[in-house]
């Protein structure tokens, strides 16, 4: 591996992160910085990126399905409504990450995702507000500096603006994995198979206004 890149036995190059799982190596070649719009995924994403907090992120990735399940698709007029009878639930579902404080967390944002709703339109109007003109990473670093950028002055911007508006579980450096994963930056390492595919989406994909 050099620059942080990964060279597969069929000859494919990948960002290093996604190691030898077919499963990781699937959600870095065909979903990872693809360039999302819908409001019903973007809130799994920072919900998931909120779960992931302390644990791998492939750990998340492999129980997406429960999650999907406990959460009602993460609708989030439907999350919203979640009671203290859901949060019993959820605790006890084994499929999912049991955190008390996370769970509680995923319904309350939720309510503040319908706020953010009605003021903006849409979560996309309003995400994809924060879009750098240019990702904040570069495209050629090693491993440990790859490892060491975990937040950008962008991500921190998102995070605070979140915190003010209710928001938890909503660092900067969850806030970047975010950026990464709807697509607002491409990070995909120059040489990565992937880079030039997810640029190609990014051109063509037509940014939500607000209303």
């Amino acid at each position: 591996m050099t620059d942080g890149l990964k060279t597969d036995e069929k000859g494919c190059v990948r960002c290093w992160w996604c190691g030898d799982d077919p499963f990781y190596q699937a959600y870095h070649d065909e979903e990872w910085g693809r360039p999302v719009e819908d409001d019903a995924r973007l809130f799994e994403k920072i919900v998931l990126e909120g779960f992931q907090s302390g644990l791998s992120w492939l750990t998340i990735l492999k129980k997406r399905e429960n999650f999907r399940a406990g959460f009602a698709g993460f609708d989030i007029d439907a999350v919203a409504r979640f009671t203290d009878k859901d949060v019993a639930r959820l605790l006890g579902d084994a499929g999912i990450v049991r955190h008390r404080g996370k769970i509680a967390s995923a319904i309350n944002n939720a309510k503040r995702a319908q706020e953010l709703r009605r003021e903006a339109g849409s979560l996309a109007a309003y995400f994809w507000g924060f879009e750098p003109a240019h990702s904040d990473r570069p495209k050629r670093v090693d491993k440990p500096a790859l490892m060491a950028m975990a937040s950008t002055q962008h991500s921190s911007a998102l995070a605070k603006d979140l915190k003010k508006r209710g928001w938890s579980f909503v660092g900067p450096t969850t806030v970047y994995a975010f950026m990464q994963a709807m697509g607002m930056v491409n990070d995909h390492l120059e040489g990565c198979h992937a880079r030039k595919i997810v640029e190609r989406e990014r051109k063509a994909f037509s940014r939500p206004a607000p209303k």
